[in-house]
């Protein structure tokens, strides 16, 4: 009796050894579960977007096939205004792209991403109408300017521009008043002398400039310095980084070669992306509108443009005073070897 015991347990052991083997032998060919952090051909990119005309690097890498080309599949994920970090942070989207000057700030507080390049110039604006009193920037002191938000895009610009002016823009030094409405609001409050000027981002401040004819009393994608200066930049997870690094450098490396694209070829950019319902309005406007950025990308020049931006934000009052830029702008890019500047 003693012997059958002993000998079942030696088969219950042998057989217990053999399974071992043969999972771990699976999971190494690639036949079962892989581990979390590998990158394999099954994974899908989650890339956040807006629908507003300057994502075309998105739309374009899609269309004409740049993804495709690094062996990447993408999933576009439609958000709702004010909602892309929300929606990294909580995985929602594994990557996106947005102004650099609105990643600075929620960069300091901690937002689990990291840029990886610059892609365009341009976006916003202010706006006043041509036949008032407001000629010059000077002339914004003590008056009130619509915008989209508190924290968007054009308030951020305007409040540099303002400030380079001599115009208090800090919360102990306010010498203009910011009044939010929605972007089909903004031309009309201007219209009807609820607002003196406003600040949008294209097509919006383009589509209104014909349409009430305002003239642009600024421009970031013609006034220096802000023309040279990185208007949205490509950025991914931490997250990504950390479980699929490879994913991450083919993304930007389509994003890259999609905004080249883009910038030998508004037309039938524009083209596209109306025909594809990416964004609405007429094409030879838009493709116009395009012509005004500058498609030309950059890790480095989108490095460099950070800490400018960033120290200028801490002079207004959007950035503590006491963030060590450099320390700051180390922490928030993601260099890949792969991944160069042409």
């Amino acid at each position: 009796m003693k012997k059958l015991i002993l000998f079942m347990l030696l088969v219950l052991t042998l057989l217990s050894i053999a399974g071992c083997g043969t999972q771990d032998k699976n999971t190494a060919e690639g036949n079962g579960p892989a581990p979390e952090n590998a990158d394999d051909k099954n994974f899908v990119l989650k890339v956040g977007y807006s629908g507003s005309l300057c994502e075309a690097p998105l739309h374009m890498a899609i269309e004409k096939g740049f993804f495709a080309e690094e062996g990447l599949t993408v999933d576009a994920v439609k958000l709702a205004p004010g909602t892309a970090f929300e929606s990294i942070s909580s995985g929602k989207t594994d990557a996106g792209f947005n102004l650099l000057a609105n990643l600075v700030q929620p960069l300091s507080n901690g937002l689990p991403v990291k840029l990886t390049a610059g892609l365009h110039t341009g976006c916003d604006k202010v706006l006043v109408p041509n036949n008032g009193k407001i000629k010059t920037i000077e002339d914004l002191k003590g008056k009130k300017i619509g915008v989209p938000s508190l924290n968007s895009s054009p308030i951020i610009f305007a409040k540099r521009v303002l400030a380079a002016h001599g115009i208090g823009v800090t919360e102990k030094n306010m010498e203009v008043e910011f009044v939010v409405f929605s972007n089909s609001e903004l031309p009309l409050a201007l219209e009807k002398g609820a607002v003196d000027a406003i600040a949008a981002n294209d097509p919006v401040a383009s589509i209104a400039a014909d349409q009430y004819g305002l003239n642009m009393l600024a421009d970031s994608a013609m006034d220096a310095p802000y023309k040279d200066q990185y208007c949205c930049t490509a950025y991914v997870s931490n997250k990504l980084i950390a479980e699929h690094p490879e994913a991450a450098a083919k993304y930007t490396r389509a994003m890259m070669k999609a905004s080249r694209w883009i910038q030998a070829n508004p037309d039938e950019t524009a083209k596209l992306q109306v025909e594809k319902k990416y964004v609405a309005g007429d094409a030879e406007k838009n493709a116009a509108i395009l012509k005004t950025f500058k498609y030309t990308p950059s890790v480095q020049k989108a490095y460099d443009s950070f800490s400018i931006v960033a120290k200028e934000l801490q002079d207004i009052g959007m950035l503590d005073k006491n963030t060590d830029i450099n320390t700051l702008q180390k922490n928030s890019f993601q260099f890949f070897d792969d991944v160069k500047d042409e």
